[in-house]
């Protein structure tokens, strides 16, 4: 069993997501993406894909499902997706993010709506909406997150647990994604370098950062757990035009020394 977490030193565009695709078809491997999300506006096209087969999910998920060995669909590899669309004006909304309106979560096969929210009409028409739990409160949204989405995380890192070649992709700059699993190495990815760290060491690091253990209680971010920790390679990461990164196969091969060394470190 390997399983392997890649997390990103930047908020934006770290490039985790290519990274672990190379990485998924260099282990021949599953990927997989607890956490997920897009926004109605920004990302309208991927929105668009997805809800017209009346579904939800993004094109990072979507890439790890492709690379993946198994015939796995993006719903598979991504139990939680939320759906954003931008919210003009100061007010921080029910998640406390300026200007960006939590819309709904697919939480595995289920929906969870923010009441407040605008939903767009393609969403209430291509998904089963009608019976989706709907919170107005921050309060109400932790007790669905008590109730849905940690049960399903847990049943996830089940499954992550049972796979044979694993590799995790967390999302924005959150260090752990996903807890109730090892990993034998992590890789910290951001434009033009990758930092391998040994697993129990960067999940001891992101327990002391939290402050707590709790599943699900905080979110710990990447620059405050490499503070904390050493990590036992850096690598520099070549540019890579956008057909190579489409191509697992392509960015295995120009990542090779980078994955050598993260190995080198899980095996170690």
């Amino acid at each position: 069993m390997t399983r392997l977490l890649v997390v990103g030193a930047d908020r934006v565009d770290a490039g985790k997501t290519t990274f672990s695709t190379g990485l998924v078809a260099r282990l021949d491997g599953v990927g997989f993406k607890p956490r997920a999300g897009n926004d109605f506006w920004f990302d309208h096209d991927d929105y668009r894909r997805a809800i017209g087969d009346g579904r939800l999910y993004g094109k990072d998920a979507a890439r790890l499902a492709a690379a993946s060995r198994a015939d796995v669909a993006p719903e598979d590899v991504n139990p939680i997706h939320r759906l954003w669309r931008p919210s003009p004006g100061p007010d921080t909304g029910l998640v406390g993010r300026t200007h960006r309106e939590f819309v709904l979560d697919r939480v595995a096969d289920s929906f969870v709506v923010n009441a407040r929210a605008d939903v767009p009409d393609s969403a209430r028409e291509a998904l089963a909406l009608a019976d989706a739990e709907r919170v107005e409160t921050v309060a109400e949204l932790d007790a669905a997150t008590e109730r849905h989405h940690l049960p399903a995380l847990r049943r996830f890192a089940d499954r992550i647990h049972e796979t044979e070649l694993a590799v995790v992709e967390s999302y924005g700059d959150v260090a752990l994604p996903i807890r109730g699993l090892e990993f034998d190495a992590v890789a910290v990815v951001e434009p033009g370098r990758m930092r391998a760290y040994d697993g129990d060491r960067f999940l001891k690091a992101c327990d002391v950062a939290g402050g707590t253990p709790r599943d699900g209680a905080l979110e710990v971010h990447v620059p405050d757990v490499t503070d904390l920790a050493e990590s036992r390679a850096s690598v520099s990461l070549a540019a890579l035009a956008s057909g190579e990164r489409g191509d697992p196969e392509a960015v295995a091969q120009a990542y090779e020394d980078a994955y050598d060394e993260l190995l080198a470190v899980a095996e170690d």
